[in-house]
């Protein structure tokens, strides 16, 4: 770490690259110290709360409905009407804040662009504060790139929506300090963004548009709105220029999804369903449950009960309410070197957003500008306007359905892929790459995370495999050394051995070995990274 340089207050220790002094500002830190100061002590409750929630789900008591909220789930009430241009979201595109890819990802045809500061960015320094300088020019169409092959990059007329993505509440960014202690990662991204292009976006008939990730409750909804609240005051806004989608993807957060959407509802727009993300906590928040035991990942489809009643129920909370419904994550992308395996990748993505079409949701995501018209086509076929707030599951989900235990085959395959992608993505992250093409799919922290959390829990029971062979350290190490030839053999020699393999392995294998879950991946991951 460099010696820290004292800007609003806040002692930043990340070099000043060029381009960085626009970004960090007096006036922008001495605005994010008073989010640090106003919201910490709550964010950090809040957590102290997840910790909490988490002993009393091993002691027996499983997640259900609120009965101090029944009056919201059952109230008459709506959220602010959607602003224009976030009517039609049929298709999005998501993908890291990267100057060249978010060139790409607005030029896409999609509806709007989900640029992410989460899961599909390895938050390195300069990867959290490029991404700062990238959306400033986005935002103000002058963005530009030139490849090293010398391709030149710009904005077409047309440009997707952009709806950002900061960290999560539980990250801290920690090149930054504020009185002696790292500063919260989410209030570090959201606040520098909202900061220098929200009054800009208004200006251009757009607003400042964001996803929420990984709540667990809607007392985390209370405070992001009342962050809302105050930033807009502070620059001077109207209240409910900011507008929010928050995605659902932890067991909790289901569970209180209607509660969310009433927190926020001055400035919600939908709810999303995050399915890798929904698996990797239902696995985490019942790690300790033998009943619980997942089978090959690759097995849970969203046809399975849990994740149809997951699905039902957001798009029953949002449509009752006015909020958009928005679908899951299409990780294909296009297969240049076979066009018959690319034209099978592309019917399991038109499948899937037919699929999404029909059960009610408003829109989808995709992770490739070459998936863009093929959702679009889905959609078109099976939506007409720009919504299906119309379509109102008639009756309620019920706790049960959402807590459905899933029981399937657990094999060796299983095993090996969870080894393979887990470590592999792993390592493209340690090295600066958060969406990384693996198989043709293009992953993202949420691989690693199902990945190594299924792992520890096989372990944990030694679960059986579909031939009777238990899961156990051993299986595991002869596995991994397998898969790990299998990567060197595809990489090469050099290309493996200059990587981060030695630093992935051994933090998945601790991870997926140790006696005590951790909670997250990336907390251990982030101190790896510069």
């Amino acid at each position: 770490m460099n010696s820290p340089t004292v800007i609003g207050g806040l002692e930043v220790l990340g070099p000043l690259n060029p381009g960085y002094r626009e970004i960090l500002t007096p006036e922008a830190c001495a605005f994010l110290t008073g989010l640090f100061d106003r919201f910490g002590v709550r964010r950090r409750e809040l957590l102290a709360r997840r910790v909490e929630r988490q002993r009393e789900i091993d002691a027996g008591r499983m997640p259900d409905f609120l009965p101090e909220t029944a009056h919201i789930r059952g109230g008459d009430w709506r959220v602010a009407p959607i602003p224009p241009d976030l009517l039609d979201r049929r298709t999005e595109i998501t993908g890291p804040v990267d100057r060249k890819m978010a060139i790409n990802a607005l030029n896409s045809g999609a509806q709007c662009w989900m640029a992410d500061f989460e899961d599909a960015n390895s938050p390195t320094w300069e990867n959290v504060m490029d991404g700062q300088v990238n959306m400033r020019d986005a935002i103000r169409r002058t963005i530009t790139y030139t490849s090293p092959e010398g391709k030149q990059y710009a904005l077409k007329d047309k440009t997707a929506v952009i709806v950002a993505r900061p960290r999560g509440w539980h990250m801290e960014e920690k090149h930054v300090r504020y009185r002696g202690a790292r500063v919260s990662a989410s209030l570090f991204d959201w606040g520098l963004y909202f900061f220098h292009n929200a009054r800009e976006l208004v200006a251009r008939g757009s607003g400042p548009y964001f996803y929420l990730p990984k709540m667990e409750s809607h007392l985390e909804a209370r405070l992001w709105n009342d962050v809302f609240v105050h930033a807009q005051a502070a620059v001077g806004l109207p209240s409910g220029t900011v507008r929010a989608t928050v995605l659902i993807e932890t067991i909790l957060a289901a569970f209180e999804a209607e509660e969310i959407l009433y927190e926020l509802r001055e400035h919600v727009s939908g709810l999303n369903c995050g399915r890798w993300d929904y698996m990797f906590s239902f696995v985490k928040k019942f790690r300790n449950r033998p009943g619980y035991l997942f089978p090959d990942r690759t097995l849970i489809t969203m046809d399975v009960p849990f994740l149809r009643a997951y699905v039902t129920h957001v798009i029953r909370v949002c449509h009752r309410h006015g909020a958009y419904a928005m679908g899951g994550m299409a990780a294909q992308i296009p297969i240049r070197h076979d066009p018959a395996a690319n034209q099978a990748a592309l019917a399991k993505v038109r499948a899937d957003k037919e699929r999404e079409v029909r059960v009610g949701h408003d829109g989808t995501w995709v992770a490739h500008p070459g998936l863009v018209q093929t959702a679009l086509d889905a959609f078109a076929g099976g939506m007409q306007g720009p919504n299906q707030l119309h379509v109102i599951p008639a009756a309620p989900v019920a706790a049960a359905d959402l807590l459905a235990p899933l029981h399937g085959p657990i094999t060796e395959k299983g095993v090996r892929w969870n080894l393979h992608v887990g470590v592999r993505y792993l390592e493209a992250w340690l090295g600066g790459s958060g969406a990384e093409p693996i198989h043709n799919l293009m992953e993202d922290l949420a691989t690693s995370e199902i990945s190594r959390s299924q792992l520890w829990q096989w372990l944990k029971f030694g679960a059986k495999l579909d031939d009777g062979h238990p899961v156990t350290a051993e299986l595991y190490d002869r596995l991994l050394a397998e898969e790990l030839a299998a990567i060197r053999a595809e990489y090469g020699p050099e290309r493996y051995d200059s990587g981060h393999f030695k630093e992935a392995v051994e933090l998945f294998m601790r991870m997926s070995k140790s006696a005590e879950f951790d909670e997250f991946l990336s907390l251990p991951a982030y101190e790896l990274l510069p």
